[in-house]
C-alpha cells in the first residue's frame, strides 16, 4: 500500500501541480485548500504526511500544526513564502519537521518528502532495544522516549536527533551532521532548525532546560550527548 500524503494549500494550481506529482511518484494523495475542513478529515482518516502551506484563508497554518501537534506525531512539511524566518521557527518550534519556502522545485519538495517518511520507516525497522541512560529510556522500534517512565512529547525529526546523539553519547556531532542525517540538506544559510529542536529536545528531557545537563551545546563544534548523568 503505497504511503499517503495529505496536502493543505489554497493555491489551487499549485495544489494540483504537487497532486499529480506525487501521484506519479507512487503516493497517494488527499488534498484540501482549507486548515477545518483538513483537521476534520485527519481525525477520521491516516495520513502518513502533511504538507502545509503556512497562509490558508480560514484560519493559520501554525494553528493547524499546532493542533496536529496536540494529538498526532504525523511529519509536516511547512510550505513557506520566501522570506518568512520567523514562522519558520515559529511552526519549527511547534513541531514541524521541516520547512521549504516558495518557490520551490519539485523535485526539492519530493527528497524533504521522502527524508521525513524515511526516518519513521527506518525506526520501524530497527532491532528492539532499549537505550537506557538514567532516568531517560529510549525505545526505537516504539518511537518512544521516556522521562521517569512519563512518555516526551517529540516530533519525529526530534526523536531521530534524540536517538542520533544517544547512540553517539559522549562524541560530539556537528551541526552539519545531525542535519545530514535526519532532515537531509538543508541549503538555506539562516536555517537554525537544528537548535529549534534541540530547543524542544531539552525542554522535554533536562530538568532545567536553561542549564542542560544531558544535551550539551560544544561552543563552535556542535552538541554532545552525556552519558554519565542521572
Amino acid at each position: 500500500m503505497s504511503e499517503h500524503i495529505l496536502i493543505i494549500e489554497d493555491d489551487p494550481r499549485l495544489c494540483d501541480m504537487l497532486s499529480e506529482y506525487l501521484v506519479k511518484s507512487g503516493y497517494t494523495v488527499t488534498t484540501h485548500m482549507r486548515g477545518k475542513p483538513a483537521l476534520a478529515w485527519l481525525a477520521d482518516n491516516r495520513a502518513d504526511a502533511v504538507i502545509l502551506d503556512l497562509m490558508l484563508p480560514d484560519m493559520d497554518g501554525l494553528e493547524i500544526c499546532r493542533q496536529l501537534r496536540a494529538s498526532s506525531s504525523v511529519p509536516v512539511l511547512m510550505l513557506t513564502a520566501r522570506g518568512d524566518a520567523i514562522d519558520r521557527i515559529i511552526g519549527l518550534e511547534l513541531g514541524a519537521d521541516d520547512y521549504l519556502p516558495k518557490p520551490f522545485e519539485p523535485r526539492e519538495l519530493l527528497a524533504r518528502l521522502r527524508a521525513i517518511l524515511r526516518r519513521g520507516g527506518e525506526t520501524r525497522r530497527v532491532s528492539k532495544e532499549v537505550l537506557r541512560f538514567g532516568r531517560l529510556e529510549i525505545e526505537p522500534i516504539a518511537y518512544a522516549a521516556r522521562l521517569d517512565g512519563k512518555q516526551c512529547d517529540l516530533t519525529a525529526c526530534q526523536f531521530d536527533l534524540l536517538l542520533l546523539l544517544a547512540r553517539n553519547a559522549g562524541r560530539v556531532m556537528s551541526r552539519e551532521a545531525l542535519m545530514d542525517a535526519t532532515a537531509g540538506s538543508q541549503s538555506d544559510v539562516f536555517d537554525r532548525s537544528i537548535d529549534v529542536h534541540m530547543s524542544r529536545l531539552r525542554a522535554a528531557i533536562e530538568d532545567d532546560p536553561k542549564h542542560p545537563r544531558r544535551i550539551i551545546t560544544v561552543r563552535g563544534a556542535g552538541y554532545v550527548f552525556a552519558r554519565d548523568q542521572d
